[in-house]
């Protein structure tokens, strides 16, 4: 299996390949240089958000929003692609023996899914701001808030729709013979919408974990990536779930 997987990588030579991959690494080199230094943090610590919202950090009008949407769908682009690797993949795979295949469209298709959601948790954090539950970073001000997303995050692992989802991703090639007639943008589309079916509640936790908090997306795109996996997959969901049980059960012990 391994040397597959191996024998797989090294395939990966193609234009189109390296232009995934010269996404993906733009997207995690813009993130690095928007993430927010610990000094500027702890600044917000001590001045609180109406310095950095007269600073323009976020502010209340379409050019702050629109910035979010940018940073929601840069890490999107970063952590979502390494992830769809596996299926992107098969569907090349096909595009050797069957008709139809169009490697960019069906990617864009899956973007459009991603970009979508991005102005959906764009909204969302703009509202937890407002709301003072968020700092002026993404970060949770709220004990209750935190626990609630991980409880959130940690029953979803457990949920028949994360399973279905799942097991879409775990069998890429099932996934696109039963859907092969619709093309590839509604393919790219449908594969979207299960990549995030599988990863939308842990994608949220980056309220709790920091927005723009590198090490946090590093790490949940290490373990979404290991989720999707079909010989690894099943040994880190439900774990998962019960660690996200256990962190919300540490945040309102300690705030409490």
């Amino acid at each position: 299996m391994k040397a597959i997987v191996a024998e797989r990588i090294r395939s990966m030579t193609g234009g189109h390949w390296i232009l995934l991959f010269g996404l993906v690494l733009l997207a995690w080199a813009l993130l690095f240089l928007m993430a927010v230094p610990a000094e500027m943090r702890a600044a917000d610590a001590i001045y609180g958000a109406d310095f950095w919202r007269d600073l323009c950090t976020l502010t209340p009008d379409m050019a702050g929003f629109g910035r979010m949407i940018l940073m929601w769908a840069l890490m999107s682009a970063a952590m979502m692609a390494p992830t769809a690797l596996p299926a992107l993949a098969t569907y090349e795979d096909l595009s050797h023996t069957a008709p139809g295949t169009r490697f960019g469209v069906l990617l864009c298709g899956y973007l459009l899914v991603w970009l979508g959601f991005s102005v959906l948790a764009a909204g969302v954090q703009f509202g937890l701001f407002h709301a003072g539950l968020l700092g002026s970073f993404g970060d949770s001000r709220s004990a209750l808030l935190s626990a609630g997303l991980l409880i959130g995050a940690g029953a979803y692992q457990f949920s028949a729709i994360k399973a279905a989802c799942l097991s879409k991703c775990r069998r890429p090639l099932t996934f696109f013979m039963q859907h092969w007639d619709e093309g590839p943008l509604r393919n790219g589309i449908r594969l979207g919408l299960v990549c995030l079916g599988c990863c939308w509640a842990l994608m949220l936790l980056a309220f709790v974990g920091g927005v723009m908090n590198l090490a946090f997306m590093g790490l949940a795109t290490v373990i979404m990536v290991l989720e999707k996996l079909p010989e690894i997959g099943r040994y880190v969901t439900r774990p998962l779930g019960f660690g996200l049980f256990a962190w919300a059960v540490g945040i309102v012990f300690t705030a409490f």
